[in-house]
């Protein structure tokens, strides 16, 4: 049974392209990305004791989100696209909200 999954799977890996794999690579990254917003999300909230979003996890979020809607793109994929598409949105604007907290905590101190 496994000789057989690794069989199955060196086919597969042989028949694949350059740029097949390039982009297979590139989704497993992006994924990565996304992963580790709710890693350090988990972590940061183990710590504080209660749920806390730190501002890492839109950071994530971005990286992962462009890197997703790249693969989604190149994938083809409407609803993958969609979806990330509108992430991207969000986590913006979510990012530009710290900032600007941040530039007026900056102003208020002078």
């Amino acid at each position: 049974m496994l000789q057989d999954t690794l069989a199955a799977f060196a086919a597969w890996y042989d028949g694949l392209t350059g740029p097949e794999l390039f982009w297979i690579i590139l989704g497993f990254c992006a994924q990565f990305l996304f992963m580790m917003r709710f890693v350090m999300q988990w972590i940061y909230s183990e710590r504080a004791r209660r749920s806390v979003v730190p501002e890492v996890f839109w950071y994530f979020s971005v990286l992962g989100g462009v890197t997703l809607l790249a693969y989604a793109i190149h994938r083809a994929d409407p609803v993958f696209i969609a979806g990330q598409g509108l992430g991207l949105i969000i986590y913006a604007r979510n990012i530009y909200f710290i900032w600007a907290e941040k530039r007026n905590v900056s102003a208020s101190d002078k």
